[in-house]
């Protein structure tokens, strides 16, 4: 029987992780895609990782992320991750709108509750002095034609965007600057060439307006149009640059652990329906990408995971009732995980790429 989990591996992280286990494995890097509700079938599994492979860890590790990706990372930075998971995983759930279609500002505002309620009043001062796990929160700073923030200038500027990215990922530098709002320890990123990106620590006064504006999609929700710590704006979805950032070859020592919703890594957020930009399973070879397998999809209801169209084609009791189904089965890829990294065998089931 196929495994609920699928684990790709570059070849120097096989063989790391073959001699030394999990635990003992010298991650560098975690990264935290955007995708939105999708992150629900990955929340049981993050409890695990938050446990045994965070908790207590010895050596640094940059937690890279974008929208939802910094959500996740911010509640497996406090002290007690695996509660703060579960915070999330039921704001998530039971969010509500006054309407079907709900208004950008309605949205912010939901987003902003959902925050509060997953990470607590203490949340800045534990991500921000965390000893070893250092958050690098992704937003993207518009500039130039896309500065509008609602309307017909919004639209424009989208718009271009979209042409610009099409020709080359070049024309998006040219509408977006990419700022991550990090711990203080961090001077730099992994995988964040181009787009004049730009480094501000994190502190109790930036961290709520970072994490909403990582996951400020235009349209659906507001903007940010300053952030305390850092110039400019109107500040944005980080995913508009980075949905599932751009693994080039490692620029730091270490490992890259990726737990994902799938197999294909899409650069940006305008690249979704560039095919030509989403090769097939990319892989460096410090990268350990884990993903639900196909197996474990074509058991889910409506064959598929949680994603943000579910809002315009289900009632509310219909979402629930089948985020909710989603989020049981997401335990299956918890165990598959837990079973993986605490075996005998490291690389049991592994696809070694």
């Amino acid at each position: 029987m196929q495994s609920a989990l699928s684990v790709y591996m570059g070849s120097e992280a096989a063989k790391t992780i073959g001699e030394r286990g999990w635990q003992s494995a010298p991650f560098s890097t975690l990264i935290g895609a955007s995708g939105g509700p999708k992150w629900l079938i990955l929340s049981e599994l993050d409890k695990v990782l938050g446990q045994a492979l965070l908790l207590g860890r010895g050596e640094p590790m940059t937690l890279l992320g974008s929208s939802i990706g910094t959500w996740r990372h911010a509640c497996l930075s406090l002290n007690d991750p695996g509660a703060a998971i579960s915070r999330l995983q039921q704001a998530y759930l039971y969010q509500e709108y006054s309407c079907a279609r709900p208004s950008p500002v309605e949205v912010s505002e939901v987003a902003e509750r959902m925050l509060r309620e997953a990470l607590g009043p203490e949340c800045a001062q534990q991500i921000a002095a965390h000893p070893t796990l250092r958050n690098a929160i992704v937003t993207a700073r518009a500039k130039g034609l896309a500065r509008g923030e609602s309307g017909w200038r919004l639209g424009m500027g989208m718009a271009t965007a979209t042409l610009g990215n099409a020709i080359s990922r070049k024309g998006l530098e040219v509408l977006f600057d990419r700022v991550a709002f990090c711990h203080g320890e961090l001077s730099a990123l992994p995988f964040a060439d181009g787009f004049n990106t730009q480094l501000t620590a994190i502190n109790e006064l930036n961290l709520i307006p970072a994490l909403k504006a990582s996951g400020a999609i235009p349209f659906l929700m507001q903007c940010e149009p300053t952030i305390p710590g850092a110039s400019g704006g109107p500040f944005w979805d980080g995913g508009i640059i980075d949905y599932h950032f751009t693994l080039k070859a490692n620029q730091t020592p270490g490992l890259v652990l990726y737990p994902h919703f799938r197999d294909r890594l899409t650069p940006g957020w305008f690249d979704k329906l560039l095919r030509w930009r989403t090769p097939h399973r990319s892989v460096i070879d410090q990268l350990v990408l884990m993903c639900p397998s196909d197996a474990f999809l074509a058991q889910l209801p409506h064959r598929k995971i949680p994603d943000r169209g579910d809002f315009r084609v289900m009632s509310p009791s219909e979402r629930v009732t089948y985020w909710e189904t989603c989020v049981r089965e997401s335990e299956r890829l918890a165990e598959a995980f837990h079973d993986l990294i605490n075996g005998d065998d490291p690389l049991r089931g592994v696809t070694v790429l």
